[in-house]
């Protein structure tokens, strides 16, 4: 080895914010291992490497004893005070045993931990890069599919996203820009590894937040968010300045910011309702466009409520295959079993509640109304 190892070092530290230290540790713990696998030695030996000059010397290290077993790990009482008059029983002798060659095994194993400690230096670089993305959108370019996967790439890595997180209805073709979630990024045994999505409801979030700046700010605050990718999604929005109107703000004039939302993902239906503290009448926000009745919340679980609606708004209130009542328990937290305003005579603490399920048949016929 030589001063040119050193330079080498100095160079990684500065272009590549390895430290030195921690690659002369890994070299000499990779040297170590070397000379035993070269050598067939299994004492135990250490290596050091000059910082400053370069050089490599191994080191035989062994226990003094007063009579020696394995001349490999021990040596004698006697021998050691040749060495040096300080040695004591159980002290341990440094004895340098660097072979002629070792200098072409030693070059071959430190250009072998360079390479691995920049593939690590790199692989860390983008995983800090990328998981500040965790939870954002982000564009990319798809790649290619397969079976389990769409692969996007996004320049540095390249990302997937499952079967589970791809919209109903949408194509993913190579070359295709596109805009994903991020949901999580890994910094796994082979490399960072970034999931996506086109279904999260925080995709939603996000889309809102660019496209309405008083939600970017603080201003007007989503909820709740219930979705049904692909299809429907129902969010809920707050303000605490009583001057702003929530719902307005999100659709914006002429409906055109929810509209770049819905354009986003491919003609999904947004509803944006506003939230409001008092449960009855979130549950009757979250149910629209159907108008309730009443609102009755089981006294024995709290997040279980009876909604009762006028009959010919049965089948709006629960929705094309239940979807409007699924969502609005999503969004609310309760879970809602719907009734018929024909049937509130019945509606006491000992009546079995309707199930939506069973109303789902009976009801199709009106679906087209939702």
């Amino acid at each position: 080895m030589s001063k040119e190892m050193v330079d080498a070092l100095d160079a990684l530290e500065t272009e590549k914010g390895i430290k030195k230290e921690y690659v002369i540790e890994s070299l000499e713990a990779a040297l170590v291992a070397a000379y035993k696998r070269n050598y067939n030695q299994a004492q135990n030996v250490e290596v050091e490497f000059d910082a400053k000059k370069g050089n490599i010397h191994v080191y035989a290290v062994k226990e003094v004893v007063d009579e020696v077993v394995d001349e490999r790990l021990e040596i004698s009482l006697e021998d050691a005070l040749k060495k040096s008059k300080g040695y004591e029983l159980g002290d341990h002798v440094r004895e340098e045993v660097t072979p002629k060659d070792f200098g072409r095994i030693a070059a071959q194993t430190a250009k072998q931990v360079i390479m691995q400690r920049v593939r690590e230096a790199e692989r860390d670089i983008i995983y800090n890069e990328y998981s500040q993305y965790e939870h954002e959108i982000i564009q990319g370019i798809v790649e290619r599919s397969d079976s389990r996967f769409v692969y996007i790439n996004f320049g540095k890595i390249e990302a997937v996203m499952a079967k589970s997180d791809q919209m109903p209805g949408e194509t993913y073709n190579s070359r295709d820009r596109i805009r994903v979630y991020v949901t999580k990024v890994e910094n796994a045994t082979k490399g960072p590894q970034v999931f996506v999505s086109r279904t999260d409801p925080g995709l939603v979030k996000r889309l809102f937040e660019q496209e309405v700046p008083e939600i970017y700010d603080g201003t007007v605050e989503i909820v709740s968010i219930a979705r049904e990718a692909g299809d429907r999604t129902k969010i809920a929005v707050k303000s605490d300045n009583p001057d702003i109107d929530p719902v307005g703000t999100c659709v914006g004039p002429k409906g055109a910011r929810v509209q770049a939302v819905v354009d986003e993902l491919n003609g999904e239906n947004i509803d944006v309702v506003p939230y409001v503290d008092d449960p009855t009448d979130f549950i009757a926000n979250a149910l629209n466009p159907a108008e309730v009745i009443a609102v009755q919340f089981d006294d024995t679980d709290k997040k279980q409520c009876i909604v009762i609606v006028p009959d010919y708004h049965l089948s709006l209130a629960i929705g094309k295959k239940g979807q409007n009542a699924r969502l609005a328990a999503k969004l609310t937290g309760y879970k809602i079993d719907i009734k018929p305003e024909s049937q509130v005579e019945f509606v006491d603490d000992n009546d079995q509640d309707v199930d939506i399920d069973e109303k789902l048949d009976s009801d199709s016929s009106s679906d087209s109304q939702d």
